[in-house]
């Protein structure tokens, strides 16, 4: 056991092949139900570096992971500032604009397929119930690919949701399958910053922490802009609002999110590509619909 003490706290990292088991993150796929204990690996497939953990075995991040470009931090680094809690207001539910696709109405999961690695698809499965689906293991994928998008969903952690840091109410919404929005339980419950609930997974913490209780109903709302791929590559941007506070102010995207021991990078792709949601945890979802953002000027159809 390794003692590491930083800004007069103390803790513990475990370098024993069994911590590494704690290895943070969503898989890309996982079969079976919610609130499966973190494998080494996690999105990238490979190792996440040497865990550092709490007092009580907690992940609070990892000691020898990659710098991001022009980034003071490691990626999932321990010693990142936690964002400042705040209290939200009112839950943000809104109607969708008549130009939006609707996602999910609260009937059924029709817009969503399951893509295997081979692209193969098959039926949408996870539990639509009351108005809301349920997160049941693997991934979802939109039908229709989207590329700069406005998207709104509402969720809700497990109100019996146990375990810690990225054990606890772990999901993902990624983008274009390559970045992603984090979803997890962050009401008291410490992770790294760049991985709790709303951080651009990997990359940027969320300027503050707006979490509700496990069992209450939350709002996501998210602009991205598609990385470009035109000569050089012109990057992505995150727009986010969490519960009605703005938590990221156009944060521009170093590249994939899911690398750990390697800077994230691009690689170039089509400009339009599916929405995911991960199935880790059982995390509830309802009135979720996107909208295609177009350049400006381009002028109202006439009749």
């Amino acid at each position: 056991m390794k003692v590491h003490n930083s800004a007069g706290v103390r803790r513990w990292a475990i370098i024993a092949a069994a911590s590494l088991a704690f290895a943070a993150g969503s898989l890309v796929s996982l079969p079976g139900s919610a609130q499966q204990a973190p494998t080494r690996g996690g999105r990238g497939g490979g190792a996440q570096g040497t865990p550092v953990l709490g007092p009580n075995g907690e992940v609070w991040g990892f000691a020898d992971t990659a710098f991001n470009p022009n980034s003071r931090w490691r990626i999932h680094d321990a010693d990142r500032p936690q964002p400042p809690s705040i209290t939200p207001g009112e839950t943000v539910s809104i109607p969708a604009p008549s130009d939006a696709t609707i996602l999910f109405s609260g009937k059924d999961l029709s817009q969503w397929v399951n893509r295997g690695a081979n692209g193969a698809e098959s039926a949408a499965a996870w539990p639509v119930r009351d108005g809301y689906f349920e997160a049941q293991g693997g991934n979802l994928s939109t039908r229709e690919s989207f590329g700069d998008v406005q998207l709104h969903l509402e969720y809700a952690i497990p109100s019996d949701v146990t375990g810690s840091s990225q054990d606890r109410g772990n999901g993902g919404i990624i983008f274009m399958g390559r970045y992603e929005i984090q979803i997890l339980d962050s009401f008291n419950n410490r992770t790294y910053a760049d991985g709790m609930m709303a951080s651009v997974y990997g990359e940027w913490p969320p300027l503050v922490n707006v979490s509700r209780k496990p069992g209450e109903w939350q709002s996501l709302d998210i602009v991205f802009e598609a990385p470009r791929f035109t000569g050089k590559v012109t990057p992505g941007y995150f727009t986010v609002f969490w519960n009605g506070a703005v938590v990221h102010n156009r944060a521009e995207l170093y590249g994939t999110t899911t690398p750990t021991m390697s800077p994230h990078v691009y690689a170039a792709h089509d400009p339009e590509l599916p929405l995911q949601l991960q199935g880790r945890a059982r995390v509830r979802y309802r009135n979720v619909w996107i909208r295609r953002l177009k350049p400006y000027d381009q002028g109202a159809k006439v009749n």
